[in-house]
């Protein structure tokens, strides 16, 4: 299957919808992941992540293209080298006032807390090991606001621009 160059794109944006925990096998290093669970999610972050995902999503919709490009990255820093090499990527998030890593942090640090906020919703369910309580209230609070910003970018991903013969495979 041809997808768009867009994927960084995409992927951050479809992370951030919180879509099914099994569509994103995260490899990455116990730094990383000691990164992301120690991040802080916070209302101004929150303020510049929204803004940098609009400007994301309208520049992925202007950016036609083939983007599987090989492997996977495994680390933040693979992450970040692939995200800021797609043309345009870096500026719409740091004109937000966002470091490409701080966006890709920040991305999976709502992901795993609103995942941490709905199994919190099972019966006898505990908090994950290394969850921040307060970043679970934080989604929480702004699950409304989350879920917004992410109807507003669902039609960034590269599945919408496949061609017919792609979705025959």
């Amino acid at each position: 299957m041809k997808i768009n160059k867009t994927w960084p794109l995409a992927a951050s944006i479809a992370i951030a919808l919180l879509v099914s925990a099994t569509s994103f096998a995260w490899d990455l290093t116990d730094r990383d992941t000691q990164e992301i669970a120690r991040y802080l999610l916070s209302d101004a972050a929150l303020a510049k992540y929204t803004q940098a995902t609009k400007n994301l999503g309208a520049l992925a919709r202007r950016m036609p293209g083939d983007c599987d490009d090989g492997e996977d990255a495994k680390s933040l820093d693979g992450m970040v080298a692939r995200f800021n090499a797609v043309p345009g990527a870096k500026a719409a998030v740091t004109s937000a006032g966002l470091s490409t890593r701080e966006y890709l942090v920040f991305t999976m640090s709502l992901f795993q807390n609103g995942m941490a906020a709905w199994a919190l919703t099972q019966p006898g369910s505990k908090l994950p090991a290394g969850t921040s309580m307060a970043n679970v209230n934080f989604y929480r609070a702004h699950e409304v606001a989350i879920k917004k910003l992410g109807e507003q970018t669902k039609s960034t991903g590269c599945d919408d621009e496949r061609s017919d013969d792609d979705s025959e495979n």
